[in-house]
């Protein structure tokens, strides 16, 4: 058996596979695209799925690829065990309708006993029970005894979903010897013992299943393979689990380095330092990926893996943060493969610095407040915390419940589990009724009733104004039948022209009136399919049954449709100049601008920007029409529309289409034509987190009030340097050229004020026990004069300590050198600076031959400077 470790074994898979005629494909994204099934890739083929289904072509009929992959469900037991994993990699050959079970089993066997040379001796194999062909393969082709061929049943061997592709499977195990085995002679691959380790699955696809449970024979099977590369290296380097692997064994020393704990010395450190390890690994790839820690979805699982990792680092003795020093071993590991690890270095590590900062000011919060419990538990000489303030800590302060027990166990108290289940339960429960609510703040059971039964249609996309009718009235969470003046409710009509707020587009204003009535519209907010408007009554009274005119503020109405259309421009030109890897990540329409939020992984230089701006009015300028398609979800994609936010959009879509430049799904109001939104400038460009930028932008009459804004403050500035407009940029030029040559005049008189000052300094030396030194006071000399002041004095002084302060803006500097040759005898700057900085309410630091301080009570100075002398006889003492 070949001694290869994790790198080389993933290498030798892809070359080997190549030769075999494959497209080896770079493992795709952890977060899954236009697959709305799953939160992350969890297995190889998961990323092909659409390829086996038939849904998309795929770029060859054979593909080979190690698919990074995540899978969480059983979290809470990764460190628990030695072989729970929530990061791992996926080797996997797939055919689409070209070869099949002759092929599979071959170049599988092929690759195991020759390219890594494991005795044939040591492996054996499963088939589905009824696979003959399977079977005969494995006998009669590659020679395997029928001893060593295990026929198993459905639930072991057999692949399948409840409709679509499915088939029988054929697994590969190595035997690792009756050491690790259960004692019994009959023991095989299908027993629960450690002896045989499943190391490749081979999975037929050969039949469709239909919904009545009928397996159809299907004209081209196909064939999915998996193998899992840690396992297969645990194999491969003879350990007993994956983090004795030498690629993740890195990982491991560095958390061994950073704890200052031995590995194998405790179990329950060792818990945590596999907790780290691991989680160490998926949170790189996370971020990598473009996930960011939030309070929901694929961003909870990251919060959660960092949390968790940095909790352990807690339990393990470590203070403060560290896990960017473990990510970076990981980064510089596995960058052999995955490229952009190195690239994105910097921003990884600042996401995870960033959460992980966050969560230790968590934890020592949490701690204080548990604390203050405790002694009031003690107090009250009761033993069992209440399951409501450990929830208080776990809701309000996010401080983990399992902490919160380790910390009772210690002082031999405990808590409430039970109640702590209750207020969990409570909140859920809200939790869901805040889901039911739509963007409205409706929600729960109340809001079902409330809008129970009511149909209304929306009619804004074709007109801004229509007659129609009021089918509900709420005021304060109660259906009412009529609103008097001055009042402020709910109206529901039959047909509104009126947007609700949804997709980043804020909602309508408006009026809708009737007879001796008019109602101010202050906003219109989404509950499923409702639009909900905000009104206050100005004048009159209105009924339930009323007749009105529903108008909305058309003026409003058309700015906010410029924005948003400019958005979509946008969106493409930033992937036109920036790459395809920018993605919306959100956005936020209002009639005076627009606020666009992407993924891009550094800065944008201003030429990029401005390359961005000018394609966006390229395209308002060719006045491409705008129209709009309504289409399923499925044809949506077919026709290349960019859809951003899959889980929320419904079977049925709509796509915004102008020209042939750019095509969206969005439910958005849009002008008719991109000339309609006149002028696109972008004000501001930044970051808002890692891998994740935001523009703001402004449109058609905004950009005009912009630029004549910036002509008046030309015209003040112009006026100011006494210049026209035409010559301003000459006329600053011009002075901040005189500025430098006068700065440069102030230097040498510094200097020359300087060395005067030097002369005077060092005549003021005094001498303790042999040592000289030079205790003075400055004024207005900044840190950095200061600074250099001492260098000349210290060198000029040769042997010695110099002190120096200056006051300057009723704030002190303090800076101290020590030569050399005084440091040998115990003479430290950093320790004198400590305590005369403290004397005056400051603090700072530094090396043993220069510190420097700042200090806060000006009238404390000379006090300050009184107790150097002291200071040097009590260093040298000790």
């Amino acid at each position: 058996m070949k001694k290869i470790g994790l790198h080389e074994i993933r290498k030798e898979f892809l070359d080997f596979f190549e030769e075999k005629g494959h497209l080896v494909a770079p493992s795709f994204s952890l977060v899954p695209k236009n697959d709305k099934s799953l939160l992350l890739i969890g297995a190889g083929m998961a990323p092909l799925k659409h390829y086996f289904t038939g849904e998309a072509i795929p770029p060859r009929n054979r593909m080979a690829t190690c698919q990074k992959c995540i899978r969480t469900g059983d979290i809470d037991n990764v460190g628990k065990t030695a072989r729970h994993a929530t990061f791992f990699e996926m080797l996997g050959n797939f055919s689409f309708g070209d070869y099949f079970k002759k092929e599979a089993i071959s170049w599988a066997w092929e690759f195991l006993t020759e390219r890594m040379e494991i005795d044939p001796l040591d492996l054996w194999v499963t088939v589905y029970k009824d696979d003959d062909e399977a079977f005969e393969l494995w006998n009669k082709m590659i020679g395997l005894p029928e001893e060593k061929i295990v026929r198993l049943g459905k639930d072991d061997n057999f692949w399948e979903l409840e409709v679509g592709p499915s088939g029988p499977c054929s697994e590969i195990y190595v035997d690792r010897g009756i050491e690790y085995g259960c004692g019994d002679e009959n023991c095989k691959p299908g027993c629960e013992c450690d002896r045989f380790l499943e190391i490749w699955n081979l999975v037929f696809t050969q039949f469709d299943k239909d919904e009545n449970g009928v397996y159809h024979p299907l004209p081209n099977p196909n064939i999915d393979t998996g193998m899992g590369l840690e396992r297969m290296a645990t194999v491969m380097e003879g350990t007993n689990n994956i983090f004795e692997i030498g690629a993740i064994r890195s990982i491991l020393r560095k958390v061994e380095e950073i704890s200052k704990y031995n590995y194998g010395s405790d179990e329950e450190k060792d818990v945590s330092v596999r907790v780290i390890t691991d989680h160490a690994r998926a949170m790189t790839f996370l971020v990598s990926d473009g996930v960011l820690p939030s309070n929901e979805g694929r961003g909870y699982v990251l919060r959660r893996l960092i949390r968790r990792a940095s909790r352990h680092g807690k339990l393990l003795g470590i203070n403060g943060g560290f896990l960017s020093e473990v990510v970076d071993v990981v980064i510089n590991s596995w960058q052999i493969e995955y490229k952009d690890l190195k690239e994105k270095d910097k921003e990884i590590k600042k996401v995870i610095q960033a959460e992980e900062a966050k969560f230790q000011e968590t934890i020592d919060q949490g701690i204080s407040i548990l604390e203050d419990y405790i002694n009031e538990m003690r107090k009250k000489k009761k033993s069992v915390l209440s399951g409501e303030k450990a929830f208080k800590l776990y809701d309000t302060y996010g401080f983990p419940l399992d902490l919160t027990k380790e910390i009772l166990l210690e002082k031999n108290l405990s808590l409430n589990e039970e109640e702590f289940k209750l207020n969990m339960e409570r909140q859920r429960r809200r939790a869901r009724n805040s889901r039911d609510s739509g963007d409205s703040g409706w929600g729960g059971k109340e809001s079902k009733e409330l809008f129970k039964d009511i149909n209304s249609t929306f009619k804004g996309y074709e007109t801004v104004k229509l007659e129609t009718e009021i089918i509900s009235l709420i005021k304060d969470n109660t259906k009412v039948n009529e609103l008097s003046r001055f009042e402020e409710g709910v109206v529901i009509l039959k047909e509104t022209p009126f947007y609700g707020e949804s997709g980043g587009q804020v909602g309508d204003k408006g009026k809708i009136s009737g007879d001796n009535f008019t109602l101010e519209v202050l906003d219109t907010k989404l509950y499923d399919d409702l639009r909900l408007h905000n009104v206050k009554v100005v004048e009159g009274e209105v009924k339930l049954g009323d007749k009105v005119t529903a108008s909305v503020d058309v003026l409003r109405r058309d700015a906010i449709r410029r924005n948003h259309s400019a958005t979509h421009l946008l969106h493409k030109a930033l992937k036109e100049v920036l790459g395809e890897h920018v993605n919306q990540a959100g956005s936020y329409v209002t009639p005076d601008r627009l606020r666009f939020d992407f993924t891009h992984f550094e800065s944008i230089t201003p030429n990029d920007l401005k390359k961005v701006e000018d394609r966006v009015n390229e395209m308002i300028f060719k006045g491409l029409d705008v129209e709009t398609i309504e289409t399923t979800l499925d044809e949506a994609y077919k026709l290349g529309a960019i859809g951003l936010f899959e889980e929320k959009y419904k079977n049925d879509v709509r796509i915004v289409k102008m020209g042939n430049y750019s095509q969206e799904l969005c439910g958005g109001t849009h002008v008719v034509n991109t000339s309609n939104i006149g002028l696109f400038k972008i004000i501001s460009e930044t970051s808002i987190a890692s891998g994740f930028r935001r523009i703001e932008a402004i449109t058609g009459l905004s950009v005009l009030n912009f630029l004549n804004s910036i002509e008046r403050e030309l015209d003040e500035l112009s006026n100011i340097l006494k210049t026209n407009n035409t010559n301003i940029i000459e006329k600053a030029t011009q002075i901040v050229e005189d500025i430098k040559e006068r700065d440069k005049e102030i230097e040498k008189l510094k200097g020359k004020l300087s060395s005067n000052i030097a002369d005077e300094i060092i005549d003021s030396k005094k001498e303790v026990k042999d040592i000289q030194y030079i205790v003075y006071k400055l004024k207005d000399m900044d840190m950095n004069s200061l600074r250099n002041l001492g260098d000349e004095i210290r060198n000029r002084l040769g042997s010695g300590v110099v002190v120096l302060a200056s006051v300057l803006n009723d704030k002190i500097s303090y800076v101290v050198m020590v030569t050399k040759d005084i440091n040998k005898k115990g003479i430290l700057a950093g320790n004198i600076i400590k305590e005369i900085a403290k004397v005056s309410g400051g603090n700072g630091g530094g090396r043993a031959d220069m510190a420097q301080a700042g200090g806060k009570d000006i009238s404390k100075v000379d006090e300050s400077l009184l107790i150097v002398e002291g200071l040097i006889e009590k260093q040298m003492n000790n």
